[in-house]
């Protein structure tokens, strides 16, 4: 056999590509920082310190003043209904009947001057129903000015405040409520309370309209005892507020309340009717 001649195999041979040598597996060198650290730690090290964007900076502020405001609107809300959410039933259903009495007397009154338009109008004699009115009307604004004595149903409210915290502002708020109730006279401590009347604080006691008072402080009121009484004890209100001041307060109903602490009748320096 001559060399030209070829066997199949070294024919192949030729035709297949020259065989590369075998090369280890690809190596991957790794830092010898991270050589010895656990899947875990490679983990938080790739989220930590995070990589924040401008855009995502300008969201997370966004939502940020967004939650701030709406915690604040529910933080306002609850307050302002936090009195009434904790009332117990029986105080809320007191609280209606005191609204629909305080409608009832406005009915009340609405129909006695509805009354007195049509007794001037059929009377036969109407200038002599004219000064019955009158005279009937100046009692009534006498006892509102503090000028008459007046008596009828109604309380009497006592505040020992033993430790001195009871100060003008609380008693002016009693009177407030009184008089939102229904009170028609009112007296503390031997001192009328109209409708100008002022209460300072003044060493360490109460003025009220320029006269000093002292605990135990007295209220003598005249009204529907129904209506002021519970007016005083509603959740939040001032015999709460006074308690917390660590002041005692009693409140006594009676039918006959005598208020008889006068005022003197003033003539106004700048004020006139206007009626011709």
């Amino acid at each position: 056999m001559s060399d030209q001649e070829e066997t199949p195999g070294n024919r192949l041979r030729k035709e297949l590509p020259e065989e590369l040598p075998a090369t280890p597996a690809e190596e991957t060198e790794t830092p010898a920082s991270e050589s010895g650290l656990t899947g875990r730690q490679r983990l938080v090290n790739g989220l930590w310190p995070p990589r924040v964007t401008r855009a995502q900076l300008i969201v997370a502020v966004l939502l940020f003043g967004l939650g701030f405001g709406l915690a604040i609107q529910v933080a306002s809300n609850s307050d302002s209904d936090s009195a009434l959410r904790g009332a117990r039933q029986e105080d809320l259903v007191r609280i209606l009947d005191e609204l629909d009495d305080r409608t009832q007397r406005l009915q009340d009154e609405k129909q006695g001057l509805e009354k007195q338009r049509d007794e001037l109008e059929n009377s036969s004699d109407q200038a002599e129903e004219a000064r019955k009115q009158t005279v009937e009307k100046e009692r009534q604004l006498g006892i509102l000015a503090g000028t008459v004595a007046a008596q009828g149903p109604g309380i009497t409210m006592t505040i020992d405040d033993t430790k001195g915290t009871v100060e003008a502002d609380m008693l002016l708020d009693a009177i407030q409520e009184l008089r939102a109730a229904g009170a028609e006279a009112i007296q503390v401590n031997g001192v009328r309370v109209v409708a100008g009347t002022f209460l300072s604080d003044s060493d360490k006691s109460v003025s009220v309209d320029g006269n000093k008072i002292t605990a135990p402080f007295r209220f003598k009121v005249i009204g529907n005892p129904q209506d002021l009484e519970p007016a005083l004890n509603i959740p939040g209100g001032v015999v709460q507020t006074l308690e917390k001041e660590q002041a005692t307060v009693t409140v006594e109903r009676s039918d006959k309340i005598v208020v008889d602490a006068l005022r003197v009748a003033k003539r106004p320096d700048y004020a006139r009717s206007s009626s011709r």
